[in-house]
């Protein structure tokens, strides 16, 4: 297929700026069959069976937008956005203006945050802090940097709000520069009622980077490349996944990321999950053979993205283009701050 078999037209109304409280969205769920429902995401438990594992991507996103003082001739900032740890005191990033960059530079941040210019290519720098250790590291980021929102949020600045809801009730793993999106709709009472249902919640982590925000250039989906993402299965999911399957539960995937992870998992084990770590360059599109993942719940992506390839691979190309065009009727809101969609897996 080709990236345009993935393009539809969005009202920019649509596209969700501010978000509503946790639970309150609004949840589409697509049959298998494509036959739609329209709920709340508080009733997202009464979709749950017995028996079902529910994971969650438990990644923390840090506030990895810095803004350094102007150099030489400059007027403006230097805007640098961390995308991957390399070390822990060495990252790559993304800046601005970029062209106006070089080895060695040194670059001046909030709080008394220092670092150099490793390495610079067309695409960005490696960055080296000059910190004593990942501690002193963390302590600084916290204090001088801000939330990275997605571009389509239409803010200069993101606000301390953003800070807060901009992460997952569970987030516990710092290292993503990007929410998992479709975790950001849970509350404590809705994770607490899926498992009065007689189902089991397991975690995972895959550190969303700098990738998620870059658009398929090219139209021959083959010749696209992801970015690496680093991920890890504890070995009491992997149990928990294996245990689950062999009861003919579900496994029901909280967000593309957490497809990622998983599906990842499974061919590196050949088909099964096992506990560890890793990196992943997985490019999800259709005619992939999901091994693990059953159900997945998602928001609404952009078009000609890796993640609406994705769902559209998981659900049916038909299937999501259709709930697509209900969900613009419908009015639904879309991308990172907007409404969810529960999705089961294609036959």
């Amino acid at each position: 297929m080709r990236r345009s078999d993935f393009d539809y037209e969005l009202p920019p109304e649509l596209i969700a700026q501010e978000a509503l409280p946790r639970g309150e969205s609004r949840l589409m769920v697509v049959e298998p069959e494509g036959q739609v429902r329209h709920l709340s995401f508080f009733e997202l438990p009464s979709l749950i069976r017995p028996g079902d594992l529910l994971v969650l991507n438990d990644t923390a996103v840090f506030p990895a937008r810095l803004f350094a003082e102007p150099k030489g001739k400059m007027q403006n900032r230097i805007e640098v956005f961390l995308t991957r740890r390399l070390s822990p005191l060495r990252w790559e990033a993304m800046a601005r203006p970029l062209r106006r960059l070089k080895k060695g530079d040194r670059l001046n941040f909030a709080a008394g945050l220092l670092g150099t210019v490793a390495e610079r290519s067309s695409e960005g720098i490696v960055i080296e802090f000059d910190l004593p250790d990942e501690s002193h590291f963390w302590s600084a980021i916290e204090k001088s940097g801000t939330t990275p929102l997605p571009p389509y949020i239409r803010r200069t600045e993101s606000s301390a709000s953003d800070r807060d809801r901009y992460q997952t009730i569970y987030a516990e793993r710092r290292g993503a520069v990007a929410a998992p999106t479709a975790g950001l709709h849970f509350t404590r009472a809705i994770l607490d009622e899926v498992e009065r249902r007689s189902a089991t919640i397991a975690r995972i982590t895959l550190h969303v980077g700098g990738g998620t925000f870059k658009p398929v250039k090219v139209d021959d989906l083959e010749a696209h490349r992801m970015d690496a993402e680093w991920y890890e299965i504890p070995e009491e999911t992997a149990e928990r996944i294996r245990s689950t399957r062999g009861a003919n539960g579900r496994i029901i995937a909280v967000g593309t990321t957490t497809v990622r992870a998983l599906e990842s998992a499974a061919i590196a084990g050949e088909g099964e999950v096992k506990g560890g770590s890793g990196e992943t360059t997985l490019f999800i599109t259709p005619g992939f053979r999901f091994r693990i993942v059953d159900a997945l719940l998602t928001n609404f992506h952009l078009p000609e993205s890796t993640l609406l390839m994705l769902v559209s691979a998981f659900a049916g190309v038909g299937t999501i283009r259709e709930a697509y065009r209900t969900a613009i009727a419908e009015k639904y809101r879309f991308y990172s701050y907007g409404d969810a969609m529960f999705l089961e897996k294609s036959v």
